[in-house]
């Protein structure tokens, strides 16, 4: 212990990160372990599109949803969803619906928004559309 003492007092500013750091882990983890929304892979996708007719919303721009995106899915912009603009998903608040972005990253506040207002079964895709053309499954260019 006196070692650890001496090392926070020879370097503080190492300390304070360490103990920044430490806290930061533990929020991430406390929220994603109370998030209603779950990550879900490429294959937990599949199943849920084929067995219970999910509902896919990929928030890239226009254009890199042009470029390939899964079939079905319903281009909505982070944008969009934040300020409500969701009549085209109104209908399917009961079923499951999956949000994906360009690599799992940037999906999250979109999905915890769409919980928000009202859909029951909200999940992100891992990796995100990076991960599902990684494994060489199905896109359709265009639309």
């Amino acid at each position: 212990m006196e070692q650890v003492m001496q090392f926070v007092s020879n370097h503080p500013v190492l300390s304070i990160a360490w103990v920044g750091l430490l806290v930061a882990v533990i929020f991430m983890t406390l929220k994603t372990a109370t998030s209603k929304v779950k990550d879900i892979s490429n294959s937990d996708l599949t199943r849920l599109i084929n067995s219970e007719g999910a509902v896919v919303v990929d928030t890239r721009t226009i254009d890199d949803f042009r470029k390939g995106h899964i079939v079905g899915a319903i281009n909505l912009t982070p944008t969009d969803i934040k300020n409500g603009t969701l009549a085209v998903l109104d209908k399917h608040k009961e079923r499951p619906v999956v949000v994906l972005c360009a690599n799992g990253t940037s999906s999250k506040e979109p999905a915890e928004t769409l919980v928000k207002e009202g859909f029951t079964q909200v999940f992100t895709l891992k990796n995100g559309l990076s991960g599902w053309s990684g494994e060489n499954l199905p896109l359709v260019r265009g639309k």
